[in-house]
């Protein structure tokens, strides 16, 4: 029996047969793994509660013919517990999870950029740093960047003519100039394109100054750009609690 080591977070359960569960997490060396834990869902397993998630842990894997097998799991920070008192947190963590996974694809090279960053905005959310819509919308536009589909809200995405610009088109990969805006462009106020440039950059001290109205604007942007890129809206949107 081959067997390996790595750290995970897991993104997604869903049951297999009577007592089983197969586990979706990203990891740190294998990028996005699809495990079989044996047993997990009867009351006297062990594991059972390590393999929620949320979960930050530490896995052995024994290497499957289909699927490897979990078969032993340590926690290194239980993020579900942290988020589960907190709604707006818990709801904002759900889609980071299901951003994280469609990001990933399932058998691809290792990330460990978007496993980092997976981990760190978590750890975020739970420390409440700052806003869970601030920390998500600056969580997905990250994590579509390391994808390689980097916005540009500064120098217009088609031509590269310096900013500030004014009109906003997701297939078109961020800020256009007037000369090459496309029907369908969204205008966004100057100050929410600031804030989208802060919140890529991670400018904590330029997002907390924003106001409401651009951040709302700012987050269906973000929103647009996501679906676009992914090809479909991520389903946990719709719970998040702004």
């Amino acid at each position: 029996m081959t067997l390996y080591r790595d750290t995970a977070v897991v993104l997604r359960t869903h049951k297999l047969g009577e007592a089983d569960r197969i586990i979706t997490m990203l990891t740190r060396h294998h990028g996005q793994v699809r495990a079989v834990a044996k047993g997990v869902r009867k009351t006297s397993s062990r594991l059972g509660g390590r393999l929620e998630p949320f979960m930050h842990v530490d896995l052995q894997f024994a290497v499957g013919r289909t699927l490897d097998i979990v078969t032993q799991a340590q926690t290194i920070d239980p993020f579900s517990r942290r988020l589960g008192g907190d709604y707006r947190a818990y709801t904002a963590g759900t889609v980071m999870l299901e951003t994280a996974e469609r990001v990933v694809p399932e058998d691809s090279e290792a990330s460990l950029p978007q496993y980092q960053l997976l981990v760190g905005a978590l750890r975020a959310l739970t420390e409440q740093r700052q806003p869970p819509g601030q920390l998500l919308d600056s969580y997905q536009l990250r994590a579509l960047s390391i994808a390689g589909y980097a916005p540009s809200f500064g120098r217009c995405a088609r031509c590269g003519a310096p900013g500030p610009h004014r009109n906003f088109n997701a297939a078109s990969g961020g800020i256009l100039c007037d000369t090459c805006r496309v029907p369908g462009s969204a205008a966004p106020s100057a100050p929410t394109v600031s804030l989208l440039g802060a919140l890529l950059a991670g400018d904590w001290e330029a997002v907390t100054t924003s106001d409401d109205r651009s951040r709302r604007e700012a987050t269906g942007i973000v929103n647009a750009y996501v679906a676009w890129h992914l090809e479909r809206s991520l389903r946990s949107l719709a719970h998040v609690d702004r």
